[in-house]
């Protein structure tokens, strides 16, 4: 993965979790669509298979979830469910990237011989 040296596994989970918030969101937004089925990310597996430079990274790790109750018309998404994983994932996705703009700065510095 390119960037690799400067960024670490970080450049990696930000992808994750950038590739997560849109599949919640996706949940979220179908939350009343008849015969949706609700989908996640598995972040360990999908950043492993970036990491590792296997074939199908992120996409085979988007998995269908299997909801406590499905509802009348077979839609899986639980929004309470959604919202809390959503919001998770916004506070981690945010960590990440205060992280690497932190390695960014550090690099600048070094590159201007501060």
């Amino acid at each position: 993965m390119a960037g690799d040296s400067l960024f670490g596994i970080h450049g990696a989970a930000l992808e994750v979790r950038a590739q997560r918030m849109g599949v919640l969101a996706s949940n979220i937004a179908n939350a009343s669509t008849p015969g949706f089925k609700a989908r996640d990310i598995d972040f360990k597996q999908a950043l492993a298979s970036l990491e590792g430079g296997q074939g199908g990274g992120i996409a085979a790790a988007t998995k269908y979830r299997i909801p406590v109750q499905t509802s009348m018309d077979g839609n899986t998404v639980e929004l309470s469910e959604e919202q809390t994983a959503f919001a998770e994932n916004a506070i981690q996705y945010q960590s990440t990237l205060s992280f690497l703009n932190g390695r960014i700065g550090q690099i600048t510095r070094a590159l201007k011989g501060e």
